[in-house]
């Protein structure tokens, strides 16, 4: 099977628990990596950071921070990588948009940090709980780490292209 292309090239968001990950895999190849770096038993205790998995191709970063208001956020995209996001502790309400809908532009697409941002409003808030994860394709414009408290998060990167 080869990367994201065995379904289709197009994806919506999707949002589970890391109980369902392995349904996931086929998705691509860099989701085995990445769900098994999440499934460590010491995620939780890990320091903030960042994670290398597989070179460029899979890595995590790990987040303790306080969260942000709507207002004061901005949907942002991705065109290399795929994000999983898992919840170690607080809620997360993060916003969605696909990207195809999104029209009102306010940076250029950042072809090193892999983001663009738009300050179109989202179409559908998630709520995410500890335990739980949201996996953001290319195709899903996001607005993460709406909170009113803190927020302690794992995001994943997979990029869309072949790994070796």
């Amino acid at each position: 099977m080869d990367n994201i292309t065995q379904f289709s090239d197009k994806h919506a968001m999707i949002l589970d628990i890391l109980v369902n990950a392995d349904c996931y895999l086929p998705l691509n190849k860099g989701f085995e990596k990445a769900f098994e770096f999440l499934k460590r038993p010491d995620l939780k205790q890990l320091p903030v950071g960042k994670y290398v998995i597989d070179h460029d191709h899979v890595f995590a970063t790990i987040a303790k921070d306080n969260g942000r208001m709507k207002e004061n956020s901005k949907l942002e995209t991705h065109e290399k990588y795929i994000d999983i996001q898992l919840l170690l502790d607080g809620i997360d309400d993060m916003g969605w948009r696909p990207k195809s809908s999104c029209h009102q532009p306010c940076t250029t697409y950042d072809l090193e940090s892999d983001i663009q941002f738009f300050t179109d409003e989202p179409d559908a808030w998630i709520t995410t709980k500890p335990g739980a994860f949201v996996i953001f394709f290319p195709e899903d414009a996001h607005m993460p780490m709406i909170s009113k408290g803190s927020i302690h998060k794992v995001v994943v990167k997979i990029s869309v292209g072949p790994s070796s």
